[in-house]
């Protein structure tokens, strides 16, 4: 035990020092406080003293445990437990303090609680990861005071752990959880159809027991007198390729997360519910000079292959390259497919360099242009403005609203679907066009 390395003075034993000090200093002049500034010196020391066994030879016993998930989801609330357990027979005012990991740039977490004797604590504390990677959980302090208050003890368990954190699997089973319960219209998700009832027209033939009134063709049974029913054909897989731009136009962040973050926890949301709704999911993603695709699959490993690629995306400090893009699905994604692409326009000619690419893909497949708002901007647009710099501001922001209001027509006047959204607001935007654009029968 070395006790030099754990124990600590604290703020009041500094402060009896002074006291002490300064009666010494006064009993140069006045002669008679000698004797009091000795016996005050003696007491410090002999309660210092007393703390000091009450701290190492007591019997105090304090056993910890740190429980955090191997896998943490970027962008969401993570709850890490603590279980602190008194084995003394004292109460014990304690302090405790986790070397949290870097990343969190957290320097200054301290929870201050009370343990009875013999009581287990259980203490619930939440993290908010905002970058992907690995994260490095450090030691456990506990700082015990004393009964005066004149030393501590800290007592150091090595709990040192590593977390990974990867997209949000919270929101994916949040999402999948609204998508396919019967609650969904009010969190916002419309419902899906039921898996074989699609809407996909096959032939009218003769109502038989068990088939659906709703199925039933009411003109067919006027002239047939007798009645008649739609058949529908089973719905058939189809392929959803969440495409992202991981070029500098993804790197602007919101609320700590960049652009990119936020496409890539909702390429995770949408690739499982398409896996659940027996759709084929895959993964393309670019920049200036390199595209990499992870083909369409609905197979079991499929979406731990998604996990895996969007946990080791990085972006690159370049502009895009649409061109290398629509040689690449060109050559890559055979069959028609649903395309969700994640970038983001910030000028007029931004948009008129990648139009023509992404008119020649919505031939082909079934394109869906996804770019967002910039809030701050607008709600500095529509802020009251007193002074000149203030009007010029507010000039400036409604302007950049209104261009990107004129780019999501430019592009819905050439027949390409648009989501223009807030970066918080990405997965229930994507999904909510998913199930419609599924509803409607166009994929």
């Amino acid at each position: 035990m070395n006790i030099i390395k754990t124990v600590s003075p604290s703020k009041r034993f500094y402060l009896c020092c002074l006291i002490c000090a300064g009666i010494f200093i006064l009993s140069f002049p006045i002669a008679v406080l000698f004797i009091p500034a000795k016996v005050a010196l003696a007491s410090l020391l002999a309660l210092t003293f007393a703390d000091l066994v009450f701290l190492y030879f007591s019997g105090i016993r304090l056993h910890s445990v740190r429980a955090v998930s191997k896998i943490l989801s970027l962008g969401s609330s993570n709850e890490v437990r603590l279980i602190i357990a008194n084995h003394s027979a004292h109460n014990l005012q304690v302090q405790i303090i986790d070397e949290l990991p870097v990343q969190l740039q957290k320097r200054n977490f301290i929870m201050d609680e009370m343990l009875a004797a013999g009581e287990k604590k259980r203490l619930v504390y939440s993290i908010r990861p905002l970058s992907r990677g690995i994260y490095h959980f450090g030691k456990l302090h506990i700082i015990i005071f004393s009964t005066l208050g004149l030393l501590s003890r800290k007592i150091s368990s090595d709990l040192e752990k590593e977390s990974f954190v990867y997209p949000s699997i919270i929101e994916m089973k949040e999402f999948e959880l609204k998508t396919f319960s019967e609650i969904t219209t009010s969190f916002g998700i419309r419902k899906l159809r039921r898996i074989g009832h699609s809407y996909e027209f096959e032939k009218i033939r003769e109502y038989v027991n068990g088939d659906e009134y709703r199925s039933i063709n009411w003109k067919a049974t006027g002239r047939r007198a007798a009645l008649m029913v739609n058949q529908y054909q089973d719905e058939k897989s189809q392929q959803i390729f969440s495409i992202i731009d991981v070029s500098r136009v993804m790197q602007l962040p919101f609320n700590g997360l960049s652009l990119l973050d936020y496409a890539i926890n909702t390429t995770l949301v949408i690739s499982n519910i398409a896996l659940r709704k027996q759709d084929k999911a895959g993964l393309i993603y670019f920049s200036s000079k390199q595209t990499t695709v992870i083909p369409a699959d609905r197979s079991r490993p499929q979406l731990r292959r998604l996990l895996e690629a969007l946990f080791n995306l990085r972006d690159q400090p370049l502009e895009p390259n649409p061109e290398l893009l629509y040689t690449t699905i060109r050559r890559s994604v055979k069959q028609r497919s649903l395309l969700f692409l994640y970038t983001n326009y910030e000028s007029e000619f931004a948009m008129e360099r990648v139009l023509p690419i992404l008119r020649k893909l919505n031939k082909i497949h079934l394109l869906v242009v996804v770019f967002f708002e910039n809030h701050e901007i607008t709600e500095k647009g529509l802020t009251e403005s007193k002074t000149l710099e203030e009007i010029y501001q507010q000039t400036v922001a409604q302007k950049f609203s209104t261009m990107k209001l004129q780019l999501m027509q430019l592009l819905r006047q050439h027949g390409i679907q648009t989501i223009y959204t807030r970066p918080e607001e990405l997965s229930t935007n994507t999904v909510n066009k998913y199930l419609e654009l599924k509803s409607r029968g166009l994929i």
